[in-house]
């Protein structure tokens, strides 16, 4: 079996992965390494980049924590940027993009005008409008209320990063584009999305390789023991060589 690399997504740090602690089989190695600016590594061990937008000094940052024998878990933004430092770094076991196809705004979803309107009202407004964003994205889940009060339990009310860092991360989310990147991966790429995810296209949600029933964009906070048994089996599967890739499974 494969070790798991957990990475967040916009606007949260690594305690968004919590729930699924008591769902991880024994002898399973999972680490939730926090980006650069985000969390307790904000001045700390990977305190925020000069440039939050250079995605080669994020590869520099990110190295020790992304090692060749684990699968690589990115979701939302932390998919894209996972899937852009193939690039820069050696290729892990296998990738997994949840919640995120090779970019963000795409017809039927996130249209970019949205996305410029929300990157204009954080540049007026950021910490409300990041707090909107944190209620937005669980639209989709069975219980929206419930899942945002366990979100602010893990993540308290102060900002889990630097609005610097933040405003990289939604430009990032306007600008990268993996598609062709990911057209010939040096690895397996598994896309796993919530039936009911609200950021994603439905064409996006149907074509997954992995769906999590009763989910949206953060099955970590209402689905979170099918989201380990997911990602168990993927890092099974990864440690399979050459195993084939089901389309549209509904669990792995």
């Amino acid at each position: 079996m494969s070790d798991l690399v957990l990475l967040s997504g916009w606007g949260c740090d690594a305690r968004i992965w919590q729930p699924l602690a008591p769902y991880w089989p024994a002898g399973l190695k999972v680490t939730t390494p926090d980006w650069p600016g985000y969390g307790e590594h904000a001045t700390g061990e990977r305190p925020r980049l000069d440039d939050p937008a250079s995605l080669s000094d994020l590869a520099d940052a990110m190295a020790t924590a992304l090692p060749t024998e684990a699968v690589w878990v990115g979701w939302s933004l932390g998919g894209l940027l996972i899937a852009a430092l193939l690039d820069y770094l050696p290729a892990p076991r296998a990738l997994v993009l949840l919640g995120m196809g090779p970019r963000f705004c795409v017809d039927g979803g996130i249209s970019p005008g949205e996305l410029d309107a929300f990157q204009h009202a954080f540049a007026r407004a950021p910490e409300a409008t990041r707090q909107h964003f944190l209620r937005w994205q669980l639209q989709g889940e069975p219980a929206p209320r419930a899942a945002h009060r366990r979100l602010l339990d893990l993540l308290g009310e102060t900002p889990c990063a630097d609005n610097a860092t933040l405003a990289a991360g939604l430009a990032q989310l306007a600008s990268l584009d993996l598609t062709e990147r990911l057209k010939a991966p040096p690895c397996p790429v598994w896309r796993v999305a919530g039936e009911r995810d609200p950021l994603l296209a439905p064409a996006l949600r149907e074509s997954a390789d992995y769906r999590l029933a009763d989910a949206g964009h953060c099955p970590m906070l209402t689905q979170p023991e099918a989201l380990a048994n997911c990602l168990t089996g993927l890092a099974e599967q990864a440690g399979r060589h050459g195993a084939a890739i089901p389309n549209r499974a509904a669990s792995p």
